[in-house]
């Protein structure tokens, strides 16, 4: 993977983690072959592999995502039972 790339996608993502997820799910489609999930979503270079190429994707923002709400107890009105 280029570093370069990965530094400017970290920097649209944010999180470390999720930029791994979003690469390695967007490389399985990119490798899958099947459909138009598997084409790239931005012009590549003969060189690029999978990776790079999910990379750059997530820097011209072709691939986003919605980080998921966190649920906290405390904040959702949990019902507590009465003690009798």
């Amino acid at each position: 993977m280029n570093a370069e790339l990965t530094k400017k996608a970290l920097e649209k993502v944010g999180n470390p983690n999720i930029l791994v997820n979003l690469v390695s799910r967007r490389v399985r489609q990119l490798n899958s072959g099947a459909g138009a999930m598997s084409r790239p979503l931005v012009e590549t270079l003969e060189n690029m592999g999978a990776a790079d190429t999910a990379l750059l994707e997530i820097i011209e923002d072709k691939i986003t995502f919605e980080p998921a709400e966190t649920s906290d107890p405390s904040k959702a009105g949990a019902k507590r039972r009465k003690k009798h």
